[in-house]
């Protein structure tokens, strides 16, 4: 049976507050895993009121330290921004507090150019996605490289686990690295609309199985799919809290006009123009939206369709209450 694992954002909700927000994530994951879900994966974001989620690793360790048995990830570290060799210090302490349980998903948006640029000040060469994610494979497994540019450096401490290392992708060129380098893809439903990425979706899961080369990382191949979830006890219900996500995607001032995640009634108070509303048309293709009877039969047909052994939740629904419940009736139907 697939496996099911949850994307959170730790979102400040309308009213509320950054800590609370964060305590809200833990409350969530605490849930998740008392539910049977397999892992909680942090997202990563700069710059958007919005959300709390800025560091996942810093959030990670207090979740794994707040869980007992669900993997905690990030999803993902967007790799761009970062020395490898960090990363890999990073992510070997988490794993060395809690082996077994640990997730490296690694991304490769840059964000907004004003994000771009604070990011990189001081960075002089981006050595290039697929060269970043071989070095961190490097670095996590020890493998010794006498032509590797910076050989003889070791990413410490030295433990005797590595994490699970994902790609998030949307695209079939990051499927073949993944395959390559015996990693895990992850393929993001939820990123971006666009009528052609449910084909190249299937491709690009396709490809990645059949050019897998097991690794240290992960022993066969392994797909996960992404998409926003909205869910509730019925239909009304969840198309109600549809709008608040349908109106946050809008995405307005780079997702810095919203302080926080809206509520239903203000996504209802505001005037959308045609374009905005053609917008939340077209948008509508990242999620899956309904009671569970109805998203369980979405949901099983990406299934089908990726041929994946793990859906990501996304559950960006206004209010924990909420999303508590969605999980709920996901885990109910799935497990």
């Amino acid at each position: 049976m697939v496996k099911l694992g949850i994307l959170d954002y730790a979102q400040i909700d309308e009213g509320s507050s950054a800590q609370t927000a964060l305590q809200n994530t833990i409350e969530l994951a605490q849930l998740a895993e008392v539910l049977g879900y397999v892992r909680f994966w942090m997202a990563e974001h700069h710059n958007v009121p919005a959300f709390a989620s800025s560091s996942p690793e810093l959030i990670m360790m207090h979740l794994a330290d707040a869980t007992e048995r669900i993997r905690i990830g990030s999803g993902g570290v967007m790799i761009p921004h970062y020395s490898p060799y960090k990363v890999a210090e990073n992510f070997r302490i988490l794993e060395a507090f809690h082996p077994g349980r640990i997730d490296l998903g690694i991304g490769n948006t840059v964000g907004t150019a004003i994000v771009n640029r604070t990011l990189n000040e001081n960075k002089k060469v981006n050595s290039g996605y697929e060269q970043s994610i071989v070095d961190l494979t490097k670095y996590l497994s020890d493998q010794v490289d006498e032509n590797h540019r910076f050989s003889g450096i070791t990413a410490n401490p030295v433990i005797s686990t590595v994490p699970q290392m994902w790609v998030l992708s949307t695209s079939v060129r990051n499927a073949k690295m993944a395959a390559k380098l015996g990693i895990g893809y992850t393929f993001g439903l939820f990123p971006l609309a666009g009528i052609d990425k449910l084909n190249i979706g299937i491709q690009a899961a396709e490809t990645y199985r059949n050019e897998f080369k097991p690794s240290s990382f992960m022993p066969e191949p392994k797909v996960s799919i992404a998409p926003f979830v909205v869910v509730a006890e019925t239909n009304e219900l969840a198309e109600e809290y549809a709008e608040a996500l349908d109106f946050w995607l809008l995405g307005t001032d780079d997702f810095g006009h919203l302080k926080e995640f809206p509520s239903v009634e203000t996504a209802r108070q505001y005037p959308y123009t045609e374009e905005e509303k053609a917008i939340i048309q077209a948008n509508r293709i990242r999620m899956v939206v309904g009671d569970i009877e109805s998203v369980t039969e979405q949901l099983n047909e990406l299934i089908t369709q990726f041929k994946a052994d793990e859906v990501l939740l996304v559950p960006l629904m206004p209010g924990l209450e909420a999303r508590k419940k969605a999980i709920e009736l996901l885990a109910g139907a799935f497990n």
